[in-house]
Parts: C-alpha cells; sequence; structure tokens
C-alpha cells in the first residue's frame, strides 16, 4: 500500500506538468475557484455552529457538569483538549458532507477532466454523449450517497471515540485517514466509470488499493494549507493526478 500512496504523490507533480504542457487551466480554474468559495463560506459557518454543537453533546452526555465539579487540574486540562479535538473531528465530519455536495454538483466537470486527461495520455479522442454524461451524474450521485453514509457512520463512531480521555486524543488521525480514502475513492472512480467497471467493481478495485485512494486524499487536504491558490487548485488537481495513477495501475 505503500508503494501506491507514493504513486499517488507523485501523480501529482505529473498532473501539474501535464496541466501547464496542454493547457487544461480553464478546466482548473472554474471549478476551482467556486469550490474556494463554498468552502470559505462552509468553514465560516462550521466555526459559528460548532461551539453550540459540542456544548450540546456535553449537556447530553453531563460530562459538561462533571467538568465544571472538578477540582483537579490536570483533569480539566485533559477534558478542555478533548474538546478540542472534537471540535477536529466534528470538522471533518463537516468538511466531508461539503466534499459531497460539492462532488455532486461538479461531478460532470470531473467526469469531463478524467476523460479528457485519458484521452490526451492515449493520444485518442472520447466522443461527447448526452447520455453517457446523465449516466455520469447519476453514477457521481449515486456513489456521493452512499460513500456520506459510510464515511458518517465512521466519523460519528470515532465522534464518541473522541471523547474518551487519551484514547480520544489520537481520533483525528484515524478520522483524516478515512477522509482521505473517501476523497480519492470519489476521484478515482470517474476512471473507472469510463473503463466500464460497474459500481461493484469499482468498489472492488479501489479497496484493492487503497494506497491509490489514500495517497491522493492526503495531497488534496495538504493542498489546503496553500491559502486560496490551494484552495483553487486542489479539486481538479486530484482529478487528473488520480486518473493518470488509474492509468499507470491499468498499464
Amino acid at each position: 500500500m505503500l508503494k501506491e500512496i507514493i504513486i499517488a504523490i507523485q501523480s501529482y507533480i505529473e498532473a501539474h506538468r501535464f496541466i501547464i504542457k496542454h493547457r487544461l487551466w480553464k478546466w482548473i480554474l472554474i471549478p476551482g475557484i467556486i469550490y474556494s468559495l463554498l468552502f470559505c463560506t462552509g468553514i465560516y459557518l462550521f466555526w459559528i455552529s460548532s461551539d453550540m454543537a459540542i456544548e450540546h453533546l456535553l449537556n447530553i452526555t453531563g460530562l459538561g457538569k462533571w467538568v465544571i465539579a472538578m477540582e483537579g487540574g490536570w483533569l480539566k486540562f485533559l477534558f478542555i483538549f478533548g474538546q478540542v479535538i472534537l471540535k477536529l473531528v466534528l470538522m471533518l465530519l463537516y468538511f466531508s458532507l461539503f466534499k459531497y455536495l460539492f462532488l455532486i454538483i461538479g461531478s460532470p466537470l470531473f467526469a469531463y477532466l478524467s476523460e479528457k486527461t485519458e484521452a490526451i495520455m492515449e493520444g485518442k479522442d472520447f466522443p461527447f454523449s448526452f447520455t453517457q454524461l446523465l449516466k455520469d451524474i447519476a453514477r457521481g450521485i449515486k456513489l456521493a450517497l452512499r460513500n456520506t453514509l459510510w464515511q458518517t457512520i465512521y466519523t460519528v463512531t470515532i465522534l464518541l471515540v473522541s471523547l474518551i480521555p487519551l484514547v480520544g486524543w489520537f481520533t483525528p488521525f484515524f478520522a483524516l485517514l478515512i477522509e482521505c480514502y473517501y476523497l480519492g475513492f470519489s476521484m478515482l472512480d470517474y476512471s473507472c466509470e469510463r473503463n466500464k467497471l460497474s459500481s461493484t467493481q469499482s468498489l472492488a478495485f479501489i479497496s484493492k488499493h487503497k494506497g491509490l485512494a489514500i495517497g491522493n486524499g492526503i495531497v488534496f487536504y495538504m493542498m489546503h494549507l496553500v491559502i486560496i491558490v490551494g484552495w483553487i487548485l486542489a479539486p481538479s488537481y486530484a482529478v487528473v493526478a488520480a486518473t493518470i495513477s488509474f492509468y499507470k495501475t491499468k498499464q
């Protein structure tokens, strides 16, 4: 799996060269700007609502009153730190839901970008088909809903574990790993669909090559550390990189 993660990471470097060489910037910038605007709006709404969600969760479980009644400084520190961890996990849950909404909206464009990338790599053209486009959209929505369900189940489980002192400190890492996998899964599926793999076959292929999905997702999230520019480039770069890594595996 480590080898596949490295392949997925290297594919981003190749994707950058590929985009420059074939002048694909218009397919990068338009969805990237839309994504960035939605991302900024989503983060703002998260920060103003997450504190209320955490407070409500602590009140339901009774942990809030217990922490107030405690006299031990170390125990209070552990629970305060736990609240920070809980907020991080909540942010990943929120971000994953936002991500799937954007993937549903952008699925036609991402499917076309993936198709164009492979067409250039193989030196042939895929004729445009409106019927196929509708199938791509329907499949993208179905996949996004399925992944949303499973990722939410995993993240809620991690969310509950994050309430446990010490043990909960490691939960953001596992939540991020799951987030990376499902993001890469969505990006790779465009290539799977175009190569006539059914949803079941796509699931089997990506499950067998988890490293490609995780590596793709890792770089996608690392690009968010570069404010504005990284946000704009991340979605389409992830699509092109996933197409390149899939093509290598297919070869």
